[in-house]
């Protein structure tokens, strides 16, 4: 293959495409049908009878705001609302029925009626929004119910004081969402997106949900299910101590199989439960046991998996990652979570298994989630189906990013990827993360994410920095995040800059030869978290005309024989130490037509 062809590939820039509009099967299901209520509870891993959904139509107003002043800090709410948006849609997704870019100079208004559900003595109305790009204001009735910063972590108000009885409750939402022109956690996000960088989206991108609780409730669970220690752990953070906290731990069928209890004397409790020979959860057998939590008169059900994840030793004392102590190799694509017709927006749960299934289909065991957090239903999805996870964080930092330094110049060359620090002034201004409060505010987000997330037993590794983009500290950040999540590896730096730490040696790889390059007495696993990206554009299957990726094919043929030598060159390396890759990728995004399904999910590239 002839790398001056793929560096030029990568390498290459060019003004904006502008997109062409491309529906998925399920886009065009919803959009035909007009359905918008989910089915299942947005959390299944943490769920209540009590909820109803709000997604659907809504009105919205694009607004000025001149000098970027916060939402809350706005005139208040519009007289007119002239456009109709489909919430969970961001603006600039095709199911929003809107079609328009929110700017960083504009507000985002949003304005819904909705029917308060009838409150008993006692109880709170929650309101939960699973993700708003960027900041935003929530007003009910006209008063404000609270703010938030931070595009990809859900969050809610309590309500309940501002409600009218029945169906005449106004919800209006303020969003700003600056994008690339500030250093906040961003993701692949431009408004000038081109080759590896995609749409910006603004503003609902996630379910809005109410929830009944009662007013002493749970209000966060962390579940341990040990193999080793053959016991399960729930510990709750309550509103207020003084109750007991009940446990029932269920079979797969829904059969009762164990019972504890423990009197919270303080606002967190703890019951553990123990399981003799627990039924293991692996790829093969995701078995999952549901767990019914009480305190009180609240209720919640969730489930849990009896799984062990670790980087150890193999016989000949190679490190590898391991499932249950045995040695497995790791089979990824990288997921970048966007759809032709809803963004970062999935349009159903069942576009989200289809992909999942697909992957698993094409035989591949692990899905690298990247630089995104998903809605939690596809955790839930890959829970049930056996599909592990890398779960990325969310980057960002000052744009542009020095593309030399954290793209180009690594890429071409392995040994700049060595030797540089991330720990000093200096080189935190190469990797655009200079900012103390870009950093500070990365920080929470990772932690907040890794609380978030930490039940699923999908997820087998935090992936924290990738390619350079924003790094800092990756030392620190490791250790912040062990302190959180003992039980998970950590790839610290995934690509080029490693700085000796982590439990991965984990290496970028498009334009070289693949080789396996562990260190001599080095704990950590060897894994090439990305490589391949060959692309196919397939006529009729992509939103832009002008395809990116690279290499080029001369046909579908050519590419799918290429593709396949190229997995079988990755899967002989196992022998040689390496313990897993990961492949560039899932599913074409926008330009990048490298997936191995086309973009509207429409064509299995590898299998037509």
């Amino acid at each position: 293959m002839d790398i001056r062809r793929m560096l030029a590939g990568r390498l290459r820039t060019h003004e904006r495409q502008d997109p062409l509009p491309l529906w998925t099967p399920w886009g065009e299901e919803l959009r035909a049908e007009d359905k918008d209520a989910p089915t299942t509870h947005p959390h299944p891993q943490f769920a209540r009878d009590a909820w109803g959904s709000l997604n659907g139509w809504w009105e919205c107003a694009f607004a000025s705001n001149p000098g970027g002043p916060a939402p809350e800090r706005t005139a208040g709410v519009p007289a007119a609302f002239p456009l109709r948006i489909r919430v969970p849609f961001s603006p600039e997704a095709l199911l929003s029925g809107v079609g328009r870019q929110l700017k960083p100079d504009e507000l985002l208004w949003y304005r819904c009626m909705f029917e308060a559900p009838a409150l008993e003595a006692g109880e709170r109305l929650l309101l939960h929004f699973d993700a708003v790009d960027y900041a935003c204001a929530c007003y009910v009735n006209g008063r404000l119910a609270g703010t938030h910063a931070g595009g990809y972590l859900p969050f809610s108000f309590d309500v309940t004081d501002l409600l009218l009885p029945g169906e005449n409750n106004e919800l209006a939402l303020c969003v700003r969402d600056p994008s690339d022109t500030e250093s906040h956690p961003r993701g692949k996000q431009l408004l000038q997106c081109g080759t590896i960088w995609y749409t910006a989206q603004s503003g609902i991108w996630q379910d809005v949900w109410w929830e009944r609780v009662p007013e002493n409730h749970i209000e966060e669970l962390l579940i341990d299910a040990s193999q080793d220690a053959g016991d399960v752990s729930v510990s709750a953070r309550i509103v207020r101590p003084g109750e007991e906290l009940r446990l029932s731990l269920l079979s797969a069928e829904g059969a009762l199989l164990a019972r504890g209890a423990m009197v919270a004397t303080e606002k967190s409790v703890a019951v553990r439960i123990p399981v003799k020979a627990p039924h293991l959860w692996c790829p093969e057998d995701p078995y999952l046991y549901g767990l019914r939590i009480e305190y009180g008169a609240d209720v919640v059900t969730s489930y849990c998996a009896f799984r062990t994840v670790s980087v150890e030793p193999d016989a000949e004392g190679v490190p590898r990652f391991c499932l249950n102590h045995q040695p497995l190799f790791l089979r990824g694509l990288l997921d970048q979570g966007y759809w032709s017709d809803g963004l970062l927006t999935a349009p159903s749960a069942s576009a989200l298994e289809a992909d999942i299934k697909a992957a698993r289909d094409l035989g591949f065991n692990m899905l690298r989630k990247h630089i995104k957090v998903e809605r939690d239903r596809w955790y839930w999805l890959c829970d049930r189906l056996g599909m592990l996870v890398w779960q990325d964080m969310v980057s960002g930092g000052t744009a542009p990013y020095n593309m030399w330094q954290v793209n180009q110049k690594p890429t071409i060359s392995r040994f700049a990827c060595g030797h540089f620090r991330d720990d000093t002034a200096s080189h935190q201004v190469r990797l655009s993360s200079a900012d103390p409060a870009f950093q500070e505010e990365w920080m929470r987000d990772c932690e907040d994410t890794v609380r978030y997330l930490r039940n699923h037993p999908c997820i087998v590794t935090w992936v924290l920095f990738n390619e350079g983009w924003g790094q800092f500290n990756a030392r620190d950040a490791v250790r912040r995040v062990r302190a959180i999540d003992p039980t998970r590896p950590i790839d610290a730096t995934s690509g080029w800059f490693d700085q000796g730490c982590g439990d991965f040696v984990s290496e970028h790889n498009y334009f070289r030869k693949l080789r396996v390059h562990l260190p001599r007495g080095s704990s950590r696993a060897f894994v090439i978290s990305e490589f391949g990206g060959l692309t196919w554009h397939v006529k009729g299957h992509s939103s832009f005309l002008e395809p990116y990726g690279y290499a080029g094919f001369t046909s579908l043929r050519e590419w799918r024989r290429a593709v396949r030598a190229l997995l079988d060159k990755v899967n002989a390396l196992e022998v040689k130490g390496l313990s897993g890759y990961v492949y560039t990728q899932l599913s074409d995004v926008e330009e990048e037509t490298n997936g191995l399904l086309s973009y509207d999910r429409r064509v299995n590239k590898l299998l037509l």
